[in-house]
């Protein structure tokens, strides 16, 4: 570039925004742009004949408080616009804008000195070249500067304007007053305070300046990410209205002539919907633009001052663009609008039936509660009707349709009750077991998990039962717990008293028997099949297996203390029982990080078992006979039962497990029994009697397969029962 170009760069650079001449005078708003103070002043006083106490900055639109002052003379002076203003008056001959730095004559300056860094006049610079000492500097008249030449003088040293240092540079920092200093500075006024060389103080504030437009700039990125989102829920608004208007017209153009005025009415109000909503969706996208200019805005004028990468910029700078960034980032982003779903719905019949459903509810995010049933009982599921944020809702337009069809493809006669609060009641009786199949509409469009499939309920039969009593391999001594493998379907045993894991088939037959150096007190399966177990001695170690019981790793424990039972949750998280505590702890996978800890409040027994399900925790207490619910972050819920023998009812309950219906298996160890309820705690079924009627009988812990059979440890004599 030559000199004249890079001076006509440097004029528009240095051009004030308002009054589009080179800037006199700049002052910068905290938004961070510059203008003339006179431009500013003016606008200030418009502003205030207007009755208006702030003013709008006229490139990136920021209010700012009009001073008391009336003017703006004290907002900080943009040290590179002064720098670009006195570059830009060595072109102009008519401005004599640097007078000579050698002399006291205040004669004009005709010539500059790279090595003094000083301006000469004629006079001072014929003396400057026969002396010997400064004969060779490097010299350029002001009239033949090169492109070189200019860049070097926007960016030569800052002097001192302190009295008798006017010949020094501010080659120094001082953190304690945060300003530039000369030698003599350091010296005199600045004694015993903290300097540091300016290089390294504008290195420092230089990174703090690239950090904080790091954020910005990923905050724009957010902000682009959002218009996108407002852009692709624009155009989805436009398709769904275009797809419904087709659809009404191409179901219209069946129909005889006379409902032609039928159509067009209907067209029209699809338009006025559509403008209604586009209208909105410009409104947003106009608001997000506008704060994404500004932050664009904002980086541009730090990233030039980071690239130009002058000191004294550089620390003058730095607070105002900290402070603006910081305002931005701290904005709140607008919400996005979503529109309405907009649905065409059309019954074919003697008379017009037809309409047009604009309505919150998206049927993607709508959802069927509670789906378990009994053969021969009456049973209900919820239909609850959502918006696009999952946010239940209720619109009175909207049309919902339940068809049931059994295993055998019979169609079930269902009742729909209206809450009016977007949750819809249907009520059926399935008269056979086996898979219900359920197909759910809304605005006639099915729900994302339609059509379903769901199981009729039926009560566990035993199959068979295994194990027996003893110190011999395949015989058991008292059993700490119980685990099945969801893909093998091996059961294994904590046989706590011969400290051994024993490995059995699904069928009952022993596979192999793993001897530890402690007392297993609780076992489970990993998510990758492996097999986890809780050994307990003069220390507790947590270790793990493979399915053919072969010793893998040790994993760290630190975060238990006095454990006794494990459980591993469908996202592989290890749930603990620690009776130390008396606390519920959740670990990461990797059983390194303490996830969660949380106790009963109230309650000073120990909790023994815990699982979860479904965003909550299921936790035994046999010493005050109930089961306590937790939601996932470990707020307790409600209990479960009370002491005593009555359906529902516990004593000393122990062993839980979650069925694939989603009921939960308790063991009732006083009671002989298990009792089944659903996961709100309400009693359905019990299994007792013929099977552990006997007291010699009384089941210790269950676990559940992955075709739901149900295996049960029991106490004394000890076996393991096995339910289809």
């Amino acid at each position: 570039m030559d000199v004249q170009q890079l001076f006509k760069s440097l004029k528009k650079e240095a051009e004030c925004p308002l009054c589009l001449d080179t800037v006199k005078n700049p002052k910068t708003l905290p938004c961070l742009h510059s203008f003339c103070l006179e431009c500013l002043d003016k606008l200030a006083n418009f502003a205030r004949r207007q009755q208006q106490t702030t003013i709008k900055c006229p490139v990136g639109q920021t209010s700012f408080p009009i001073p008391d002052t009336d003017t703006f003379a004290n907002l900080p002076s943009s040290f590179h616009l002064n720098r670009l203003v006195d570059v830009l008056a060595l072109e102009d001959g008519s401005v004599q804008a640097q007078k000579c730095d050698s002399c006291d004559e205040n004669n004009p300056a005709t010539s500059y000195c790279f090595v003094c860094q000083s301006f000469m006049c004629a006079s001072c610079f014929q003396s400057h070249q026969r002396f010997k000492a400064t004969r060779g500097h490097r010299n350029v008249l002001i009239d033949k500067l090169q492109a070189q030449d200019v860049q070097e003088l926007i960016s030569r040293p800052v002097m001192c304007s302190q009295q008798y240092h006017e010949d020094q540079a501010l080659e120094f920092y001082c953190e304690d007053c945060k300003v530039m200093i000369c030698l003599k500075c350091s010296i005199v006024n600045h004694n015993r305070h903290l300097v540091t060389d300016t290089q390294k103080a504008a290195q420092e504030q230089k990174m703090q300046m690239a950090d904080i437009l790091a954020k910005v700039k990923a905050e724009i990125l957010l902000y682009e990410n959002e218009i996108t989102i407002q852009t692709e829920l624009k155009n989805k608004n436009i398709a769904e209205s275009m797809q419904a208007e087709k659809k009404m017209t191409d179901t219209v153009e069946e129909l005889i002539r006379d409902l032609r005025e039928h159509e067009k009415k209907m067209q029209q109000k699809f338009l006025e919907i559509y403008e209604a909503e586009q209208k909105q969706h410009a409104t947003r996208l106009e608001n997000l633009e506008l704060i994404t200019t500004q932050l664009n805005s904002c980086v541009e004028r730090g990233q030039g001052i980071i690239e130009r990468n002058v000191s004294a910029e550089i620390l003058q700078a730095n607070p105002a663009i900290i402070e603006r960034c910081n305002d931005l980032l701290n904005a709140k982003i607008p919400d996005v609008y979503k529109s309405p779903n907009v649905y065409y719905l059309f019954e074919k019949k003697l008379d017009l039936l037809d309409q047009i459903v604009v309505t919150k509810t998206d049927p993607s995010m709508c959802v069927a509660e509670g789906r378990e049933s009994e053969v021969g009982k009456e049973s209900s599921f919820v239909v609850v009707t959502r918006d696009s944020e999952g946010l239940q809702c209720y619109q009175q337009d909207d049309q919902i349709k339940v068809d049931i069809l059994s295993a055998e493809g019979d169609h079930l006669k269902t009742e729909l009750k209206d809450r009016k609060d977007g949750k819809y009641i249907v009520t059926y009786t399935p008269q056979c077991g086996g898979q219900q199949r359920v197909e759910i509409k809304v605005n006639g469009q099915p729900l994302t998990s339609s059509p379903h499939i769901v199981m009729v309920l039926h009560e566990y039969q035993l199959a068979f039962k295994c194990g027996s009593t003893g110190r011999r391999v395949g015989e058991l001594g008292f059993i700490g717990d119980i685990a099945v493998s969801d893909t093998t379907g091996t059961i294994v045993i904590a046989d706590a008293e011969n400290h051994s894991l024993q490995l059995f088939s699904s069928d009952g037959k022993l596979q192999t028997q793993v001897t530890l150096d402690g007392i297993p007190s609780s076992v489970a399966f990993t998510r990758s099949g492996d097999l986890l177990t809780l050994v307990c001695g003069s220390k507790n170690k947590l270790c793990l297996f493979n399915e053919e019981g072969q010793f893998l790793k040790h994993f760290n424990d630190k975060n238990l203390k006095e454990p006794q039972h494990l459980s591993i949750a469908s996202d592989g998280r290890f749930i603990f029982t620690d009776k130390a505590d008396n606390k519920i702890k959740v670990l990461s996978p990797d059983g390194n990080d303490l996830l969660v800890a949380f106790f009963a409040i109230n309650c000073n027994k120990c909790p023994k078992c815990a699982v979860y399900h479904q965003g909550k925790f299921y936790v035994s207490y046999p010493g005050v006979h109930c089961i306590k619910v937790f939601d996932k972050t470990g707020v307790y819920i409600h209990d479960i039962g009370c002491e005593g023998s009555s359906d529902g009812q516990f004593s000393y309950p122990r062993g839980l497990v979650i069925d694939k219906c989603n009921r939960l298996i308790v063991c009732d160890v006083g009671n002989r029994r298990l009792q089944l309820f659903t996961l709100s705690g309400k009693f359905l079924s019990k299994l007792h009697g013929e099977h552990f009627g006997d007291s010699k009988f009384k089941p210790l812990y269950a676990s559940i397969s992955n075709d739901n059979k149900l295996f049960v440890a029991t106490s004394w004599e000890c076996g393991i029962f096995v339910f289809y």
